[in-house]
């Protein structure tokens, strides 16, 4: 039988993403490194939390656009209910948005995709070690970008809008008047320098602020 030359105490890593073969790749590649043992692989955001509280990893390594629940969502939900777990955002999309999101929601880290596995596994290390990790070219992007514009209550009249919804369905789904809805719409809209509430969610996603 072989023997397994991993360390006694290896780091603990639970992986969310959706996508299967990326998914798939990043435990492998990870799994060998010798002080690195993916405990959990999950394709959506609503399962993570669960997850943690089961598997008890050291590191959450969490994609941002799962569906259920955000990676930024899930980030805030495992600091309120598994503090001593790390979390590493890793995303295709370097949004500048984003990364406040994260930090906010408690995150020690955030990488972009396409770096080598060598270096997601340092950074892996290094947040254990109480560091925070940053892409350094989003971090120069996140600063020059400045904070989100729109409010909390924009934002949510921004997500309820985007599969076509009418007013009327975005104040029944928020518990809101329509003309409520119609403020907060025109403001976001203001807010982002478009034309339209369909511009104002696409400028809103690619910085990164829904």
């Amino acid at each position: 039988m072989p023997r397994d030359h991993r360390p006694a105490k290896s780091i603990r890593v639970l992986l969310a993403e959706d996508q299967g073969m990326m998914r798939g790749a990043l435990a492998l590649l990870l799994g060998m490194e010798d002080d690195i043992e993916v405990v959990a692989q999950l394709s959506r955001g609503d399962e993570i939390v669960e997850a943690a509280l089961l598997h008890r990893p050291d590191v959450a390594l969490l994609d941002i656009e799962l569906p259920g629940t955000s990676g930024l969502d899930a980030a805030a939900e495992l600091r309120e209910q598994a503090p001593d777990c790390r979390v590493l955002i890793l995303t295709t999309f370097g949004r500048p948005g984003y990364l406040r999101r994260a930090m906010e929601a408690g995150a020690a880290g955030f990488l972009v995709k396409d770096g080598p596995v060598e270096e997601l596994a340092a950074a892996i290390r290094r947040v254990l070690t109480g560091e925070t990790v940053v892409d350094p070219a989003l971090a120069a992007a996140a600063l020059s970008a400045g904070p989100s514009p729109l409010t909390a209550r924009e934002c949510d009249v921004l997500k309820a809008s985007v599969d076509g919804a009418t007013v009327a369905d975005i104040a029944g789904r928020l518990h809101l008047s329509e003309s409520t809805v119609r403020n907060y719409l025109s403001s976001a809209i203001g807010k982002t320098g478009t034309r339209n509430r369909a511009e104002a969610v696409r400028e809103a996603r690619q910085q990164g602020w829904l």
